[in-house]
């Protein structure tokens, strides 16, 4: 039996990403689309009897199974929370939530409707991460990951609420890093945070040509955008693994690059890759072990742009078949948003001492 789904948000997301994609799974029915802008729900129109519906009120729990929640930012953790407390289970992608605020909103909306937050980025469900993944129990004793994903050109609707820190929360930390911070997890298992180092920079976020123009944003009206296009920060995990990640939208790089290395005691995996659906992109995955002075090449599949969306909705109905996975997103999403919390605050512990221009 399908799992019946209800995109709420007809932004870049929820109408490029998600739509056709749970239009073409076996597993999941669209049967109902939702949006609180008009002009979205006119250019969307009818498409195969789908009711369009302008806010969530009209889904309940008895004809929606799941909610494919892709709306921006600011407004995830009170839409969820509001069809949780309804008693529909809820998909999110990141940022699951802004603040930890939000985290304790949603795990209550989750305990008294009865329902299921499901959550999670897609980079783990590449199939290259897999292939890094496989090789972590022969590295022996985990003692350092480094994380990056850099673009070359890549703000996403600059001008926009992506770059509104009252609307994104923050700038690339909540957007990239966040896929990081969650690749980590798939990589490591969930951890805490003893301590955390950040700084960041926005020298590109104000200037057009460093736009993502893959994504084909409509232009946005002069706004200045107050959040980061840049964070680079240090951690260590309650396990003692160090961390240093980097993450940035913009930069004088020629191509658009994520590379993940994981440092063992017995030896060194590394991927470099292209997280996302930029054309910029690196034009293969590498993967590379090295032992004693020694790298060798590791196979990695081929797969098109995107296929780990697909791997992930294989995956997410069976998840929302096993009550025991209730509380289980709002607690990694706990860990993560709190780690983001501190490195913010180290980032304005270091503007405040240097008396940098505010921003976050």
């Amino acid at each position: 039996m399908s799992v019946r789904v209800a995109i709420v948000g007809l932004g870049w997301a929820g109408r490029e990403l998600w739509l056709p994609l749970l239009s073409e799974h076996g597993d999941f029915e669209v049967v109902a689309v939702a949006d609180s802008e008009p002009a979205a729900r006119e250019a969307f129109g009818v498409v195969a009897g789908i009711p369009v519906h302008a806010t969530v009120d009209a889904l309940t729990a008895q004809s929606v199974d799941l909610a494919v929640v892709a709306v921006p930012n600011f407004l995830h953790a009170e839409v969820a929370a509001a069809l949780l407390g309804k008693g529909i289970s809820v998909f999110l992608e990141k940022p699951v939530c802004l603040t930890s605020a939000e985290a304790d909103m949603l795990a209550a909306a989750e305990r008294s409707g009865g329902a299921m937050l499901l959550a999670g980025s897609a980079a783990p469900y590449r199939s290259d991460v897999g292939a890094l993944a496989s090789l972590v129990p022969d590295l022996g004793h985990i003692r350092h990951v480094d994380l990056s994903w850099v673009r070359a050109r890549g703000i996403p609707k600059a001008g926009g609420w992506f770059t509104q820190r009252s609307k994104a929360g923050g700038g690339v930390l909540f957007d990239l890093g966040w896929h990081l911070l969650d690749t980590l997890a798939s990589l490591l298992g969930p951890a805490r945070f003893a301590e955390v180092v950040g700084v960041t920079a926005n020298d590109f976020v104000n200037v057009g040509s460093w736009s993502a123009a893959w994504r084909h944003d409509q232009p946005v009206a002069d706004t200045a955008g107050d959040v980061e296009d840049t964070a680079r920060g240090f951690f260590v995990r309650d396990d003692g693994v160090s961390v240093a990640l980097h993450a940035s939208w913009a930069s004088h790089e020629a191509r658009d690059v994520s590379q993940i290395q994981v440092v063992g005691s017995e030896g060194t995996a590394e991927l470099r890759c292209t997280f996302g659906f930029s054309p910029n992109r690196q034009p293969r995955s590498v993967l590379t072990l090295t032992r004693e002075g020694t790298t060798t090449s590791v196979p990695v599949p081929d797969e098109p742009i995107g296929n780990e969306y697909r791997r992930q909705l294989c995956r997410l109905a069976g998840v929302l078949g096993d009550p025991g996975n209730r509380g289980r997103a709002i607690g990694e999403a706990r860990t993560t948003v709190r780690v983001i919390e501190d490195f913010y605050a180290s980032a304005r512990s270091v503007r405040a001492r240097n008396a940098v221009p505010a921003y976050r």
